[in-house]
């Protein structure tokens, strides 16, 4: 994994965010597919289906003795999305730990591995804080009825889960989630921004309200699908304007098809601007 800066940089205010898949609903490289990007040797050109992990800034020590910073210390790993490659990222990337879930929005490719949270269950011996606006809850509760069904049987293990409807900000250990309304075509999905860091996947445009909720971000992750236009996913050339119009120094594009290869793409984009691929870490200031 490359790092986008030092991890001895890092201090109290810094946190990290490892991008676990940035492929399409389909991966890449997609099943029965011969093209160039799909059989290309370069791993940057191999996409799970995409999800995000924060690492949260931690407390002082100076202030290790308050009841808010141990609250904050329990809270540190909070994933984006339960990806149907969510077991797949978790063992690539070694991830032993998750205090808290963030949901976009409820389409197979970004809940189907809820399921795996079973696993996290047992090795925390508690149950996982997850967070969502009203239709993607009502949809989890509707796909995944067995857990909250108290007639399942439990021999085979059920996720243990605290459903959490987002209404605005709130704060997770020692930073605030900010949500984000963007549109996912015609149907309102959620992003996130934590201090200077946005995560906008899926998004074919921001509302008007929502702009100002980016104000100031440095550094972001943003849809861009493929070259031509989409009517659920900005294009490459509208996420260009778009991160433009945030003025982010850092941008980096997710939720990639197969159409773009990573090194020619990269190559074609502005300043600033370059597609995502699985692993990258970003260290957020």
């Amino acid at each position: 994994m490359r790092r986008a800066a030092e991890s001895g940089l890092l201090n109290r205010k810094s946190f990290e965010v490892t991008l676990l898949g940035t492929g399409t609903s389909y991966g890449v490289p997609m099943i029965g597919c011969d093209c160039d990007v799909c059989r290309s040797t370069d791993p940057r050109d191999r996409r799970l289906r995409t999800s995000a992990l924060i690492d949260l800034p931690q407390p002082a020590e100076s202030d290790g003795g308050s009841a808010a910073s141990a609250i904050a210390a329990t809270v540190r790993h909070v994933l984006i999305d339960t990806s149907s490659d969510l077991r797949a990222q978790a063992l690539a990337f070694g991830i032993r730990r998750l205090d808290a879930i963030l949901f976009t929005h409820s389409h197979a490719d970004h809940v189907l591995g809820l399921d795996e949270v079973r696993r996290f269950n047992k090795l925390q011996r508690e149950a996982i804080p997850c967070y969502s606006d009203a239709p993607t809850r009502a949809d989890l509760r509707r796909t995944f009825a067995y857990i909250f069904d108290e007639a399942t049987p439990k021999g085979g293990g059920i996720p243990k889960i605290i459903l959490n409807e987002i209404v605005g900000p709130f704060s997770l250990g020692s930073v605030e989630i900010v949500p984000v309304p963007i549109m996912h075509g015609s149907r309102p999905i959620l992003g996130f921004r934590v201090g200077t860091f946005a995560y906008l996947t899926d998004c074919s445009a921001i509302p008007d309200s929502s702009w100002p909720l980016l104000a100031g971000v440095r550094t972001l992750v943003l849809d861009a699908l493929r070259a031509r236009p989409h009517a659920t996913h900005f294009s490459v050339s509208e996420a260009v304007a778009a991160a433009a119009r945030i003025g982010a120094e850092r941008t980096y594009l997710t939720h990639i098809s197969h159409e773009l290869g990573h090194a020619a793409t990269c190559a074609s984009l502005p300043r600033g601007v370059e597609l995502a691929y699985d692993g990258l870490v970003l260290t957020i200031e």
